[in-house]
């Protein structure tokens, strides 16, 4: 299966290696055209442009825009007839969405109640007002399903609001419920939230603005001072405020103001507090924070809360807090791969190692980061073991002949690549194993190498890593990894993750190309390299995005121990932060990774060296286990300094 693997990577990778340029056709120009009338909002122009493109493979889109435009003045009729000829499609379901929310704020309930339930669900705003249509038809019975809803750290529509008006009216949202709502909001530092709650309370509950305002002034010397109505919850509640406000920036600094403070609250909300400074001490890889968890006693934890208490007992060496805190968690949350690991390990170490080798045993079958390092644990080598499917041109050009499948191929050549992604999600949901391979296969020669491999993912039986882990780009990535003296392997999986191999790929925050390169960063390695011929208009080529990703990487590399796992936060994070996560103290790679405080940053950092564990199999690279790349990380101020660089 080892050479079945290789020999397909090494097929795909032959194979073509983008997605072919687009012929700009005069109907192209005009779709493009009418798209553009429409993020205007020109009518005029959109109705013009429509009857040319009434061929085109994209026309639902013109007719969408049509009927988007013409909303307020649209009939019933009308929608359906659109929704009639485009079932099935994200169009269709975009349309009767917006059409919904536009009859419920009318309260046209009976024209509303022809098209709900939507089949592809629907949004908060949206199920408001599924339920107030539900009580005007059956009456206050129906507010019960608004209850859930009230229960969020963010705000809500304004379909919401009636329904929460009437569940407090009649006493079916306690006080309590709001406080509850209040903490959620204070959690997640949604502060308009949190106050706009607490200033609507009963007087005894209620936070005025100002003192709100006196306490976001300067939370912490706010708690030192202690100025609050202990008497009163509402007082009390701002104290806690304060304590979160002040903790969210700098937990330790704010420990001694809260120990003065606190024997002035009730037990319980004592041991919220204390929670909520071990939260943000573990947040902060403060080495205390295990110990300060332990004084929160039963209090009921949130997810964010629970994962952290794990974590700061991992960073502490404290196996037995560690058993406890998963063994605490909801069985649902338990099961996640990362805390049954992590059980496993501190049953080994609390003197239990059959039932740890037992939960590794059943872990070590999962292909990601925690199923590789159980392998390891118990003297295994894991296995990628594919099945690919052999796709005939026949096969592949039926597939390709379907109208959504057309219509993604152009999206994408069009670059309205959020749109190609999802008449894709709709082309593949549901298909069985065999179907989604014939899909990714078509996907990959397409050169939408991000459909291919996604697509590929949602097997569940019948694999094909080939196609999971493809190699396009090969040359261009093997002279980057040889002239910079970077794992060919890592580089893989570090494009993977970044980019799905789309070459010309923008992210929401600049960054551009396979490699994700920001233009700062690119300049300033063009400068590294001496290159004055660099254009930022460049970044997206292939071989200069691989070459300065090679070298960027490998700059950090060098500076943070020749470790995979600092360099790859360092590339993801910055260098800074990655130095800045380390402990005073050595510490096991594995925890290292485990606790680093960004959530994004922690699940890349994993994904990547995954990835590279299976790219170094495909390119036949020798074995190195993935407890070995991971290492020891030294404490910080071991190694050699870390200059902050513009790319920082």
């Amino acid at each position: 299966m080892h050479r079945i693997f290789r020999a397909c990577a090494l097929a795909l990778c032959l194979a073509g290696n983008s997605l072919a340029a687009p012929v700009a056709t005069q109907g192209d120009k005009d779709f493009l055209a009418a798209r553009a009338a429409f993020e205007r909002g020109d009518r005029g122009r959109l109705d013009a442009l429509a009857p040319k493109l009434a061929e085109h493979v994209l026309v639902p889109y013109v007719e969408l825009w049509q009927r988007m435009l013409q909303l307020e003045t649209a009939t019933d009729e009308q929608i359906g007839a659109f929704l009639a000829r485009w079932p099935k499609t994200p169009l269709a379901d975009r349309l009767r969405v917006d059409w919904l929310k536009m009859l419920g704020k009318r309260g046209q309930w009976s024209t509303f109640a022809a098209h709900y339930p939507p089949p592809a669900g629907e949004d908060v705003e949206l199920a408001c007002y599924g339920i107030q249509y539900r009580r005007q038809r059956d009456g206050d019975v129906a507010l019960g399903d608004a209850k859930p809803v009230w229960f969020t750290d963010k705000a809500t529509p304004e379909s919401c609001a009636p329904l929460f008006a009437a569940l407090i009216a009649k006493g079916d949202l306690t006080v309590e419920d709001r406080r509850a709502r209040f903490r959620l909001a204070t959690e997640a530092g949604n502060v308009r939230v949190a106050q706009a709650i607490a200033v609507e309370m009963p007087p005894a509950d209620r936070i005025a603005a100002q003192e709100f305002a006196r306490v976001d002034a300067n939370p912490g010397p706010a708690l030192a001072r202690g100025e609050f109505r202990w008497k009163q919850q509402g007082g009390r509640d701002l104290a806690l405020y304060a304590l979160e406000r002040a903790a969210r920036s700098d937990a330790a600094g704010v420990r001694a103001a809260w120990e003065k403070q606190r024997g002035l609250l009730p037990e319980a909300d004592q041991h919220y507090g204390n929670a909520r400074i071990a939260f943000h001490a573990a947040r902060q890889l403060h080495p205390l924070a295990a110990a300060w968890y332990r004084e929160a006693g039963n209090v009921a934890l949130s997810d964010a809360p629970r994962a952290w208490r794990v974590r700061a007992a991992l960073r502490a060496g404290a196996w037995p807090d560690v058993l406890a805190a998963i063994e605490a968690m909801p069985p649902s949350e338990a099961q996640d791969s990362a805390w049954r690991y992590w059980k496993a390990r501190a049953l080994s170490a609390t003197g239990r190692p059959a039932e740890g080798s037992a939960i590794h045993a059943g872990l070590a079958g999962e292909i990601n980061f925690y199923g590789m390092l159980s392998a390891e644990a118990i003297g295994q080598r894991q296995e990628t073991v594919s099945a690919p499917l052999e796709a005939d041109a026949a096969t592949l050009a039926t597939f390709g002949a379907a109208a959504a499948v057309r219509r993604a191929i152009k999206l994408a050549q069009l670059e309205m690549r959020p749109e190609s992604q999802r008449e894709w999600l709709y082309v593949v949901r549901g298909l069985p194993d065999e179907a989604l391979l014939v899909a990714a296969e078509y996907a990959r020669r397409e050169g939408l190498y991000d459909r291919a491999i996604n697509t590929a993912e949602r097997t569940s039986a019948r694999h094909d890593f080939g196609l999971r882990y493809l190699m396009p780009f090969r040359p261009q990535f093997a002279t980057a990894a040889q002239e910079h003296e970077v794992d060919a392997a890592l580089l893989f999986g570090i494009a993977r993750q970044e980019s799905r191999f789309v070459p010309d790929i923008v992210s929401s925050a600049g960054a551009v190309g396979l490699m994700q390169l920001m233009p700062p960063t690119a300049q300033w390695v063009a400068k590294q390299l001496k290159r004055p011929d660099f254009r930022p208009s460049q970044i997206s080529d292939v071989t200069i995005n691989t070459q300065f990703g090679a070298y960027y990487f490998r700059y950090w590399y060098d500076r943070l121990e020749r470790m995979p796992a600092l360099a790859a936060a360092a590339y993801n994070a910055g260098p800074g932060r990655a130095q800045a996560w380390r402990a005073g103290a050595p510490l096991e790679g594995a925890v290292w990774v485990e606790t680093i405080p960004f959530n994004e940053t922690r699940d890349y950092v994993k994904k990547v060296l995954a990835n590279a564990m299976i790219y170094a199999r495909a390119l036949d690279q020798t074995f190195v286990p993935l407890t070995t790349r991971l290492g020891t990380v030294p404490p910080r101020g071991n190694g050699p300094a870390v200059a902050a660089a513009a790319t920082d």
